[in-house]
């Protein structure tokens, strides 16, 4: 049976978009399944919209699907999820790989902290474009290049409110990040060099957390880079393997 694999986006790009190329090169090697964050199921984020919002609808798209255990994939504000799930909800991931999760749950280090206050200051009073063009800068290092803004459209729409509501979600989620310690399933986490140096200070923090992890810096990439340049064939063949180790080791371990 091929690898099933949820994979979960960030606040910016639907899943279609973010995974699409990841989908394409990846082929017949696993089967990805595509979930859009609950934050955008209407046009306005959701009332009370939580973080546990998002780890209950994992678990229902993973029902509906029939999947008890999956690996799980995960991008930026979706990294946050998915890594507040697999401390929730070991028992459910086979593998979790991640690239560039927004925030690690959990109280901040004082270098986190401070990165946070900064990026609250930038975007303290902005709204619509302006809230998005600082969003993007702040998250990449000086000089990088980005894309030009996205058109105006439904759902870009609803991104200003929606990252809003998400950071704020973040916030006020509770986690101990000791958790992560006792998650034995293969875990992945990317980051690129052209991001914020935050990126690499997340990536350090991860990598102490969780006993079995590969940690790779991509080249040339940043946070907001186009999905084909994060998610290239090399890129996938990485995540492949570690899909492919976690299922021998999960048949290992039932004795099949």
């Amino acid at each position: 049976m091929k690898a099933q694999v949820i994979c979960v986006p960030g606040s910016v790009a639907p899943a279609a978009q973010r995974y699409g190329p990841l989908s394409a090169a990846v082929g017949q090697s696993a089967d990805l399944h595509l979930k859009d964050l609950e934050l955008y199921r209407e046009d306005a984020p959701p009332a009370g919209y939580s973080i546990d919002l998002e780890l209950d609808g994992i678990d229902r798209f993973a029902g509906e699907l029939g999947l008890g255990r999956f690996h799980l994939v995960a991008y930026s504000g979706g990294g946050f999820c998915a890594l507040a799930y697999a401390g929730t909800r070991p028992e459910r991931l086979l593998s979790l790989s991640i690239f560039e999760a927004a925030r690690i749950p959990g109280p901040p280090t004082e270098a986190e902290a401070a990165y946070g206050r900064e990026l609250e200051s930038a975007l303290n009073g902005l709204t619509g474009g302006d809230f998005m063009s600082a969003f993007v800068r702040m998250q990449v290092k000086p000089g990088a290049r980005l894309a030009p803004p996205a058109p105006p459209n439904a759902e870009m729409r609803k991104r200003p409110a929606g990252i809003a509501a998400l950071i704020r979600a973040f916030d006020a989620y509770p986690f101990d990040r000791d958790v992560l310690r006792r998650c034995r399933f293969p875990v992945f986490y990317g980051y690129g060099d052209l991001s914020h140096d935050e990126q690499a200070l997340k990536a350090g923090i991860v990598a102490q957390l969780f006993p079995d992890i590969h940690v790779r810096r991509f080249e040339g990439v940043h946070h907001f880079a186009p999905p084909e340049d994060i998610y290239t064939p090399e890129h996938a063949g990485l995540l492949v393997d570690i899909w492919t180790t976690a299922e021998e080791s999960a048949r290992e371990l039932s004795g099949q």
